[in-house]
């Protein structure tokens, strides 16, 4: 027999046990750390709701600024081609030519949108051309054409306060340059004209061949693809020209835009 708590079991009876145990769960380590990791998620879950709303919001401004800018822009060169019934729209043309170009040679986004808009002001300095000058059916005098020409500098000037989009005078003021430095007004050559007013070159070239003028009516398919192939080192980048060309033959500019 065996003595327990005062009592006596006899031998072979069983003896049946009850008890609680009892820990502290805010006592384990593992729960503390399983505590400090949800909160950590918490926070973070937090932060990344706050920062989504905010740059969707970024976004939706900068879409509407956006928006803003291009139909500012685009009313004031509407201004400009109104001036010239035979050219009107002329300018929104040479921006999609450009655009396409641009698009092909890599360029992308903000990027793309910015040449866009650069190429859309190139004639920004016909404003101050008289109407009796640019709507001359006949040929220009050589005074008149002087002033005709002197739209690319005025065109640098009007746009040389443009601060919120970069080189923005670069089209208007260098579009009239050529490859092999016969252009105008700085007679730049090759590479050393900006990027930007090569392909502006090329496009509005296109645009001048393939449109009505005052003193003639638009050309020909096969004479204005063979202008291009021609001028290609004289007048255009021949880089610049070729893509032109194909972006012809894959109709992704097609002659009746």
């Amino acid at each position: 027999a065996l003595p327990i708590l005062g009592e006596t079991i006899e031998k072979g009876s069983s003896l049946e046990l009850e008890y609680i145990f009892h820990r502290l769960l805010i006592n384990e380590l593992l729960f503390r750390i399983a505590i400090s990791c949800l909160a950590i998620w918490f926070i973070a879950f937090i932060i990344f709701v706050i920062t989504t709303q905010q740059i969707r919001k970024y976004n939706e401004r900068h879409e509407r600024d956006n928006e803003i800018i291009n139909e500012s822009i685009e009313t004031f060169i509407g201004f400009i081609d109104a001036k010239d019934t035979y050219t009107n729209g002329h300018s929104k043309r040479v921006a999609i030519y450009t655009r396409h170009i641009a698009e092909e040679m890599g360029y992308t986004g903000e990027e793309l949108d910015r040449i866009y808009y650069i190429a859309l002001l190139h004639d920004c300095g016909k404003i101050g051309v008289p109407d009796n000058i640019l709507m001359k059916p006949g040929k220009l005098t050589d005074e008149e054409f002087e002033i005709i020409k002197s739209h690319t500098v005025r065109g640098g000037e009007i746009l040389s306060n443009f601060k919120s989009l970069k080189d923005a005078g670069e089209g208007a003021l260098y579009h009239h340059e050529r490859y092999d430095g016969k252009g105008y007004p700085k007679k730049l050559s090759g590479e050393d004209i900006p990027l930007i007013a090569r392909i502006i070159c090329v496009a509005d070239s296109f645009d001048a061949m393939n449109s009505n003028r005052v003193y003639r009516k638009k050309l020909t398919r096969e004479y204005i693809i063979s202008e291009i192939e021609k001028d290609k080192g004289l007048q255009f980048d021949p880089k610049i020209a070729d893509i032109m060309l194909r972006l012809l033959k894959e109709r992704k500019i097609n002659f009746d835009e």
